[in-house]
């Protein structure tokens, strides 16, 4: 298979890292993820697509900047992945999509919601834009594995860890369940992760010293990402 990833960030590094993987990002290839025609040629010799490219910032509230990367910009990825690019038409399509979306997607929605709320779920743009690309990607994409997940780096570096519970741990281990399901030719929707923990369980693995706290940042942090892994374990 030849595989190129999309951004060198914690979980594309990994991958790269564990599989020695083709790889573009904005850093050594100065392509611009909202801008199709920058880096459109580069996947032409290439059969999987691994797009690790994705606007993380969970508390900004900046609508547009999440619409732009984590939506629009996928779905013009999907249009190249399926049809080719006029300057190499000529040149294999159909491209398998491996598209990273998130746990956010499972998190609670507001209650009483106004015209003004985050229409669904996480109450942030970052959560509510995920899962439009999530329904994009099975209506659109011809060929595609959609990775639901949660990585963190590793050691723990915060000093307190939240009682947020999820299926989360460290990216190397995530980046190895990824790698397993693209060799394995998977396709479909599969939630990755772990066993249940909560965020201050991960933490103490490499951070003794480390405090539990329910002390978030505002309403929009779930408390509660946990996703059924019972189709990953049949698999891996």
């Amino acid at each position: 298979m030849k595989v190129l990833v999309l951004g060198d960030g914690l979980l594309g590094s990994e991958l790269v890292k564990q599989t020695g993987w083709d790889y573009i990002s904005r850093k050594k290839d100065n392509i611009d993820f909202t801008k199709i025609e920058t880096y459109a040629n580069h996947l032409q010799h290439y059969e999987i697509i691994v797009n690790c490219i994705g606007y993380v910032d969970t508390y900004s509230k900046d609508k547009q900047k999440h619409w732009d990367i984590n939506y629009k910009s996928v779905a013009d990825l999907i249009d190249i992945c399926n049809n080719g690019y006029y300057e190499w038409y000529k040149y294999r399509k159909n491209l398998k999509l491996v598209q990273i979306s998130t746990d956010y997607v499972y998190a609670n929605s507001v209650i009483n919601a106004s015209e003004e709320d985050v229409p669904v779920h996480s109450r942030n743009w970052y959560g509510y834009t995920k899962l439009l690309c999530d329904g994009y990607v099975q209506l659109k994409c011809r060929n595609h594995l959609l990775i639901r997940t949660s990585f963190k780096k590793e050691p723990f570096s915060y000093p307190k860890g939240w009682m947020v519970k999820g299926n989360f741990d460290y990216t190397s281990v995530i980046a190895e369940k990824i790698v397993e399901l693209v060799k394995l030719k998977s396709s479909g929707i599969y939630n990755v992760g772990t066993d249940l923990k909560t965020l201050y369980d991960l933490g103490k693995q490499t951070n003794p010293d480390i405090e539990p706290t329910t002390e978030y940042i505002d309403e929009s942090v779930p408390t509660d990402v946990s996703m059924n892994l019972d189709k990953l374990n049949k698999v891996l």
